[in-house]
């Protein structure tokens, strides 16, 4: 217990007041420099996910890359992440997980744009890419202790944190209950599917998120919009007590306790960037390896994660809780969502809400695979990818029957121990995200008065240059 007791200690630290200001105060800096991108480009950016020419360097496509991101972005922490918020902070926190992906969404779009401005290949010709390389290759040799900092946490992360044992143990737990089914017959057929999935490298977990991520976000969205269809009349009231309670603290009511201004800035902050992971540093080493030569084509393509991750998915969770009233209720975390749905759908609620969790945490799997096998060759080089992956592998099936709260709290702090050294380059290099973007608009500027200049992508041109 004096362990659990000490790591709850540090993690409360590492991610106290300083980190989540630093992660929101970078967003806020990098929005005033870029001149509000996220609201002027996002419907180029929204564009740009189908419509982007895939044409220079990488290992697959942009919506690929940004699929990769999204199946590990988007995960239990969208749907019982956000009924935590809420049950400690009220309704008002659903408003402040607003404003941190606001911007977010320009700090996702800076750590894309840096991820194809300094990918590297490695030795098995894979793009690599990600803060421990802008880190470097951008700031300089002797900021290399910080990339090893994110590289290390990156895999211990992966290993024991967000990438195995709480989406394992989400997926068990919850088709356990809902749907009768063993625990150690779910755990064989996850570890198998991830053996099989992620065994070919990015190329096999881009070809299946492509089909899944897409699939189970329209998914949740219709049936929370059918949820809300169904308590219409409750709808507007609801968005009235997001709005009003962010500023005025929630009244008790039911089995909810109350809650103060500042509960729910800190629960809608903390929930709304353990969500969509800007500035944390993950969601860059997917982009890194989409085909493109404009990095700040990417840093689009990447913002549009956030907005969907938390504009649009925690949004729809957020509301379901708010207008059935499961928020102000006795139950909390998934038991509560899972009340929600069942409100609007009797029948079908729990069924609906167990495959949404289970494709969520799923492909949260997938997804972390990859961030942490390419922060391991970063460590290692491309000798140590085949014991990253059997090692994996081999933690997803522990993983349904491990529940040590020690493990999961060292994997709290190596979270939030990437986002330091990540945020120090994006603040540092935030220079570079400025001429990037200038590069890009000014060719798009050029492209639609037919002066377009097709040159070689910059990792090509790096290669030529040595």
């Amino acid at each position: 217990m004096d362990l659990i007791r000490l790591l709850d200690q540090i993690d409360s630290l590492v991610w106290g007041p300083p980190l989540l200001i630093l992660l929101v105060g970078t967003g806020i800096f990098l929005t005033i420099r870029l001149g509000l991108l996220q609201v002027t480009c996002l419907p180029l950016a929204l564009r740009l996910i189908f419509t982007a020419k895939n044409d220079g360097d990488g290992d697959v496509n942009s919506f690929g890359a940004l699929c990769t991101a999204l199946a590990a972005t988007v995960g239990t922490g969208n749907i019982v992440g956000v009924a935590t918020a809420i049950k400690a902070g009220g309704p008002g926190a659903l408003f402040w997980m607003w404003v941190a992906a606001f911007f977010g969404m320009a700090t996702k779009y800076a750590e894309g744009l840096l991820a194809v401005k300094y990918r590297s290949v490695d030795a098995n010709g894979q793009i690599s890419g990600g803060p421990m390389y802008y880190i470097v290759n951008g700031l300089g040799a002797k900021y290399k202790p910080l990339a090893i900092m994110f590289a290390a946490s990156g895999v211990l992360v992966a290993f024991f944190g967000i990438g195995t044992f709480p989406q394992v143990n989400a997926i068990v737990t919850i088709t356990a209950s809902g749907l009768g089914i063993p625990i150690p017959v779910t755990a064989a057929v996850i570890t198998l599917l991830v053996a099989l999935i992620t065994l070919g490298g990015l190329k096999s977990i881009a070809k299946v998120s492509e089909k899944i991520v897409p699939f189970m976000a329209i998914f949740y969205i219709l049936i929370s919009i059918g949820v809300l269809v169904i308590y219409a009349d409750r709808l507007p009231q609801a968005i009235q007590l997001v709005i009003s309670s962010a500023f005025t603290g929630s009244a008790a009511t039911g089995g909810f306790l109350g809650a103060t201004v500042m509960m729910a800035i800190r629960n809608g902050v903390a929930r709304g960037v353990f969500s969509n992971e800007s500035g944390l540093g993950s969601a860059p080493i997917a982009a890194a390896a989409a085909k493109t030569k404009w990095p700040a084509e990417q840093g689009l393509i990447s913002m549009t994660g956030t907005f969907i991750d938390t504009i649009i998915i925690c949004t729809m969770t957020g509301l379901v809780l708010i207008v059935t009233g499961a928020w102000s209720g006795d139950l909390a975390g998934s038991a509560m969502t899972q009340a929600a749905f069942v409100a609007g759908f009797p029948l079908l609620g729990k069924v609906m809400l167990t495959l949404g969790l289970v494709l969520f945490a799923f492909t949260t799997i997938l997804g972390w695979n990859y961030y942490g096998e390419r922060c391991c060759e970063y460590l290692f080089g491309v000798k140590g990818i085949m014991p990253y992956r059997v090692i994996f592998i081999i933690l997803v099936a522990a993983g349904a029957f491990l529940k040590l709260e020690a493990i999961w709290l060292l994997a709290d702090i190596v979270n939030g121990l990437m986002a330091i050294p990540n945020l120090i380059a994006l603040l540092g290099l935030s220079g570079v995200v400025i001429a990037e973007t200038k590069r890009y608009l000014n060719h798009l500027h050029a492209q639609e008065k037919g002066q377009v200049n097709r040159g070689q992508g910059p990792l090509k041109q790096r290669v030529a240059e040595k």
